[in-house]
């Protein structure tokens, strides 16, 4: 290690003194702002602190978080952390089976109870002997009362220094490729993490963060969480997903992220409000192109942003450039759990959409000669807890192996062109790249979600939903419109990349389901494993377009 950052203790002791009654943290509870000032956060932070360090666990003890995000979900990390402990925080909507395999897993000896959906299901996955403690405003029956032990433990005041090499949190993965595994972070490689990205961002200063993405993902805890943490920030949090557009115009945040879903939803909901061929008319008027993009931005919550992030999975180039009309300039980056999701991503101005950006400083990247992007950097994980074998396959050289396939052009900037263990074979030997496929038709307005599968058999198969738009069209014009486009898209591919057949599935891909991960990405082993005896019936259909 070359230098040594202020962690994040460090830094929120920071402004916990310089700014004691600026608003940190702002969360709506039963439609009610319950705010926290970095004063008031930080005298229950400190208590809770103490009495973790009093409650008999020892220094590098693992304590659990089980909550959708909320004001105390990010007080109860800051606890974990400045009593030497180590945080593992829990997806809200896994299941009682995954709860209690984590749980065990890593060890850990206490757990924070929060705002959750079916809390008495899911805390079925909870060891009975685990000390479970309860967040104010959604007390669990069983659980230590938070605010009981805030009130009667004395705050911590003279604070031991954090070692920049002690394990500070185990982030489980949200399970794209199979089981979770516990990623190991320290002290050091999450401020590396953060100080590269402040390095390559305009000064950040008084920013409003709005939180809504599981703060147990990497994108949501670095961006969101240590964003405002260590830039003296406000943190404001939805509170369900019903009242998101609501929550998101109070807030009026200066930085947001979505993932690529998201931002789909908004347009959607943009167009069923205003037309497409309405909008483009009126986006070519100057003064009134002016006021509508105002207006937009104003009505969705985002009138004064600075920054808009896009991550997590791939976006469809179209989908940006839509934005970027309405003067909205999506920056698309690219990181993983594994690397404190510190890699990529495309600068302000200097946008170039298909592509994830240019590396961050400290960040070196090369491709391995199958084209796997390879990153090293201070950030990169200190491996798999538990999983020495695991942790060693993924590296090479002390680069991490990222498992995406891309190219870099002549300015640094990554295109990410697939997964490299996402290919797969037809019964004719050939191999097919499914994310270039899928890229190509989610670029119409019909389809929502898309999927190309067919291993061992003729041809590949598009699996898809459709839009809330195509949804409402007759049936007729929604099928000719469908022929046009497997027609189109075929006309651009390879003989044996070539799609077979178009399936519409009946039910929407969601996380409720199994289908979709925490941060909505298609869980492709879910998918294929579901349908798979239906491909041969579907694929002898004899349509084109088969709705399932």
């Amino acid at each position: 290690m070359t230098n040594t950052y202020p962690t994040i203790i460090d830094n929120f002791c920071r402004f916990e003194k310089s700014q004691p009654n600026k608003l940190f943290l702002s969360e709506p509870v039963k439609g009610v702002y319950q705010d926290f000032s970095w004063s008031k956060a930080g005298k229950e932070i400190r208590s809770m602190a103490a009495w973790l360090q009093q409650s008999g666990l020892q220094h590098g003890d693992k304590v659990a978080i089980l909550s959708k995000n909320c004001a105390h979900w990010i007080m109860a990390d800051l606890a974990i952390n400045m009593a030497g402990m180590v945080s593992v925080p829990l997806y809200p909507n896994i299941t009682s089976t995954a709860v209690n395999e984590i749980l065990l897993h890593s060890e850990a000896k206490t757990i924070f109870v929060g705002k959750l959906d079916n809390p008495e299901l899911i805390r079925m996955g909870i060891p009975e002997e685990m000390t479970q403690i309860s967040f104010p405003f959604y007390l669990n029956v069983g659980c230590l009362n938070w605010d009981d032990l805030v009130r009667t433990s004395s705050p911590l005041t003279e604070l031991s220094p954090l070692d920049p090499k002690a394990l500070s949190c185990i982030i489980y993965t949200s399970g794209t490729t199979g089981t979770p595994k516990g990623v190991m972070h320290n002290n050091h490689t999450m401020s590396f993490a953060v100080y590269s990205f402040l390095e390559s961002t305009p000064p950040l200063k008084d920013e409003v963060f709005f939180s809504y993405l599981p703060l147990c993902h990497v994108a949501e805890r670095m961006l969101v969480e240590c964003g405002a943490i260590f830039t003296g920030g406000c943190i404001h949090f939805v509170e369900s997903m019903d009242s998101f557009s609501k929550n998101l115009q109070y807030t009026q945040p200066t930085i947001f992220l979505a993932v690529p879903r998201i931002w789909e939803k908004i347009r959607e909901e943009i167009l069923r409000k205003m037309p497409q061929h309405k909008l483009s008319k009126l986006l070519k008027v100057p003064i009134v192109s002016t006021i509508i993009k105002k207006t937009i931005r104003k009505k969705l919550g985002l009138g004064r942003v600075k920054h808009l992030y896009t991550g997590a999975s791939p976006i469809n180039p179209t989908v940006l450039d839509w934005f970027y009309q309405l003067g909205m300039e999506i920056q698309e980056a690219y990181g993983m759990t594994e690397n404190s999701a510190l890699s990529h991503s495309n600068r302000k101005g200097a946008c170039k959409f298909g592509t994830v950006g240019q590396s961050y400083p400290g960040v070196t990247v090369k491709l391995s000669e199958q084209n796997e992007v390879l990153v090293k950097s201070e950030a990169n994980m200190l491996g798999y807890y538990k999983e020495p074998v695991l942790t060693a396959e993924m590296f090479e050289d002390d680069y991490l192996k990222t498992g995406d396939e891309g190219q870099v052009d002549e300015a640094g900037y990554l295109k990410i062109t697939g997964r490299i263990k996402d290919q797969f074979k037809t019964s004719k030997g050939k191999y097919v790249a499914p994310a270039p496929i899928e890229s190509k038709v989610l670029s119409d307005a019909m389809i929502a979600q898309a999927c190309v599968v067919g291993w061992g058999m003729p041809a590949p198969l598009l699996l898809c939903t459709l839009s809330e738009h195509a949804r409402q069209l007759a049936q007729t014009s929604l099928q000719e419109h469908l022929h046009q486009l497997l027609e189109k898209i075929n006309q651009e591919l390879e003989h044996h990349e070539q799609l077979a057949k178009l399936i519409i599935m009946a039910e929407e891909w969601t996380i409720q389901n199994g289908i979709l991960t925490p941060t909505l990405k298609i869980k492709r082993k879910v998918l294929d494993e579901t349908f798979k005896d239906f491909y041969n019936n579907w694929y002898n259909a004899s349509v084109k377009v088969v709705f399932a």
